[in-house]
């Protein structure tokens, strides 16, 4: 972190103009990313992504930057500079506007998967306290009612007596019997409060690849054309598919599109190399929710990642129903073309790496 690393061979121009620029000024200080962000107190990872041209600063950070540059000399910069670095600052931001504002979209799912998460985590206490508790006094009781069982055994001649003394044994029975039931809500509520942090946690690692795949664009393994996986994209306006094709269209991947849920199960049917599936909601016939639980019952098909995109609006209802169906993503219309270039990105690689995996799998195994 100490020193600036190389400016990335496929940087835009606006923005790696910029990044040089910055980089003149900071080496000006004489001093490392780490102990500058240190006595900024800035994050040192997010200030050399700066100098990197893969993020861009506000305009407060290279005002500051100025600023220090000029007390460190003993002299103001110059005006005619300032507006140099504010032209350049201008032109990146233009550049760049797409890609920020994609990155914006993603850091605001990764933040609600987050708190989806720790609430989970939180219930999930909660509930397995509660749980402890219960089954503790159950048995608790088992252990009463044992001994009271075994009294009777060993002196059936008293057993009148026994009862007499011990009038609250079927009390005793009933609060085991209500907390036994309980013991099993509260279980099942457990199972469903982990699962949903199990998925809320999977999502995060998802956002975080897909923001990496914005930062710094994401490289596919080495495969041949032929092999490269499938796209399915399912929307009954044709509208629509033009213009998913058109963000879609240079990431060398073949596109398929069809325009009903049927058409959806009948072209997996035929190919099985589909790296994720783009699916609209409100559909006639079979909209997709239903669509995408009737491919989550094939086997063959089960594991395709789902992306919802729909203009039903961000309520977290259908957002919801969304991933109860199977659905790794949720996006809402108008979407941002750059976020969903990340997202089919970070997909594909994914089914290539595990593709990639089957295939040495058996060549390891094989003997020699």
């Amino acid at each position: 972190m100490g020193e600036l690393r190389p400016l990335g061979s496929d940087l835009p121009e606006a923005p790696r103009a910029l990044a040089q620029a910055l980089r003149e000024l900071f080496e000006g200080l004489e001093v490392s990313v780490r102990r500058y962000a240190a006595r900024r107190q800035w994050d040192p990872g997010t200030l050399s992504r700066y100098l990197n041209g893969t993020r861009l600063p506000p305009w407060k950070i290279i005002r500051e930057l100025l600023a220090d540059l000029g007390e460190h000399r003993g002299t103001a910069v110059t005006p005619e500079a300032i507006e140099l670095v504010r032209e350049l600052y201008r032109a990146a931001s233009d550049a760049s506007s797409s890609q920020h504002h994609a990155m914006e979209v993603l850091e605001e799912q990764l933040a609600d998967a987050d708190r989806r998460s720790r609430r989970s985590n939180v219930q999930g206490d909660v509930l397995g306290d509660a749980l402890l508790e219960r089954t503790n006094r159950i048995h608790d009781l088992e252990v009463r009612l044992s001994q009271l069982e075994s009294d009777w055994k060993a002196e059936r001649g008293r057993a009148d007596e026994l009862a007499a003394a011990h009038p609250n044994t079927s009390q005793l029975l009933e609060e085991r019997d209500v907390l036994q039931q309980q013991v099993t809500r509260l279980g099942e509520e457990l199972k469903t409060t982990r699962e949903e942090r199990a998925a809320a946690e999977a999502r995060c690692q998802l956002l975080e690849l897909q923001l990496e795949a914005l930062e710094r664009p994401t490289v596919l393994p080495s495969v041949p054309d032929a092999a490269m996986p499938k796209i399915l994209i399912v929307d009954d306006q044709p509208d629509n598919l033009l213009a998913i094709t058109a963000v879609l269209g240079t990431l060398d991947q073949d596109l398929v599109t069809v325009s009903s849920g049927r058409e959806a199960l009948k072209a997996l049917l035929d190919n099985d190399e589909f790296a994720v599936i783009i699916m609209d909601v409100q559909m006639p016939d079979m909209d997709g929710y239903e669509t995408a639980a009737q491919i989550k019952r094939r086997h063959r098909n089960r594991d395709v990642p789902i992306i919802f995109l729909t203009a039903m609006g961000a309520d977290p209802v259908h957002a919801n129903q969304g991933y109860l169906v199977g659905g790794v993503d949720y996006i809402t219309k108008p979407f941002d073309p750059w976020a969903l270039r990340a997202k089919v990105a970070v997909f594909t690689q994914i089914h290539i790496e595990r593709r990639m995996t089957r295939r040495a799998l058996p060549e390891a195994s094989s003997p020699h």
